[in-house]
């Protein structure tokens, strides 16, 4: 790194201090099985990973959101308003490129106010990107938690609300989804899924428990009797599409097709929620989206030359609402240089008694000053 651009990276963090994030540095060595259960595919077939003379399993850090959240947690001030910044080196295998990478960033914790907690951090972000030296960057923005609203006005099947859910998280479309919707639909169990389809659900469930138990089946691959069965009737509920109609199918793909100017897509977003007659439902969750946008326009953000994709999804597993990415166009690979979003969830499954608001944003230092760097990450 050149004197330059490390000179750029410490007046980068040093705005962030300087707006009230202080500097976290969590370990460098995590837990393991933190980040096999909570980060995005992405990142966990790419950790680098040892175990200790007890074989408990760790891993050098892979990012920092997790960290930082865990360090949060065990302080005094968890559950409390709290902002912290890093920069540091991260680790992620990259064929064909190094494996260690620095990062910049920044967290909140604790916020009510998240529309305006949201706009903070991507304003932040961004000044730190351009502190940094990107210049010219195009944003552009998704709301995961939105999109779980209108799934749950919907009144989809918990298993279609889940799978549905995770398909969009992966940027999996929902064409896909149904094409894929008997995954074990296989000879061997295509008339045990046929025989429980629309069967009532603890009657299935015992009936798969009994046979199992008659061949002497306790658990397979770890999971035990009841876990199968419960495997049988998720499948057997996919196979049949059974509480999907036509009619809610077409509603989540006029949904997932909305995308341009946020307040052209949110007026879009109203009209479809009540020609559906979904608007009593989401009415408060779209007042809350527009008061976000408001909240980046006070922030001094141009919201109009920003592109809001009701598709668009990020591939980490712990985000729940509002997020986003900047690129620069004059980038080849179409990799982010600043990535983010709101994540109220992480703290409760991290050991909390109850999900606290979060929100950040990484910046990928490697990607600031040079257009063409990191074509391997």
């Amino acid at each position: 790194m050149s004197d330059r651009s490390g000179r750029s990276l410490e007046a980068l963090i040093a705005h962030l201090v300087a707006q009230g994030y202080a500097r976290a540095e969590p370990n460098v060595l995590q837990p393991a099985p933190v980040f096999l259960d909570l980060a995005g595919e992405d990142i966990r077939g790419r950790l680098y990973i040892t175990s200790d003379a007890s074989g408990a399993e760790f891993c050098l850090r892979p990012e920092y959101t997790i960290p930082v959240c865990r360090d949060y947690l065990a302080s005094a001030q968890a559950g409390s308003p709290a902002a912290f910044s890093y920069l540091g080196k991260v680790f992620r295998y990259r064929p064909g490129g190094v494996g260690e990478f620095r990062q910049a960033g920044l967290e909140s914790f604790g916020r009510a106010d998240r529309e305006a907690a949201d706009a903070e951090i991507l304003a932040l972000a961004l000044e730190g990107a351009r502190i940094g030296g990107a210049t010219g960057l195009d944003v552009r923005f998704g709301d995961a938690g939105l999109f779980t609203r209108l799934l749950a006005a919907l009144d989809l099947p918990p298993i279609w609300l889940r799978r549905i859910r995770r398909a969009h998280a992966r940027g999996q479309s929902l064409a896909d989804l149904l094409a894929s919707r008997a995954e074990s639909a296989d000879g061997d169990h295509s008339g045990v899924l046929a025989a429980l389809e629309g069967a009532d659900r603890a009657g299935a469930r015992a009936l798969v428990e009994d046979l199992l138990s008659i061949a002497g089946i306790s658990s397979v691959g770890g999971r035990s009797a009841a876990e199968i069965a419960e495997r049988f009737l998720e499948q057997a509920a996919l196979q049949g599409g059974a509480g999907v109609s036509r009619e809610k199918l077409a509603v989540i793909e006029a949904w997932l097709a909305i995308e341009g100017e946020p307040d052209a897509a949110s007026a879009r977003m109203r009209a479809l929620t009540k020609d559906g007659e979904l608007d009593d439902k989401l009415d408060a969750a779209l007042d809350a989206f527009d008061a976000r946008l408001g909240f980046m326009a006070a922030r001094g953000l141009d919201v109009a030359a920003m592109r809001f994709s009701a598709r668009f999804a990020r591939d980490l597993d712990y985000y729940t609402g509002f997020v986003f990415e900047a690129h620069d166009p004059l980038r080849t690979d179409g990799r982010p240089l600043v990535g983010g979003g709101r994540y109220d969830g992480l703290a409760r499954t991290l050991g909390a008694g109850a999900d606290i608001p979060a929100v950040g944003a990484a910046i990928w230092c490697e990607r600031l000053a040079d257009p063409a760097a990191g074509a391997a990450e």
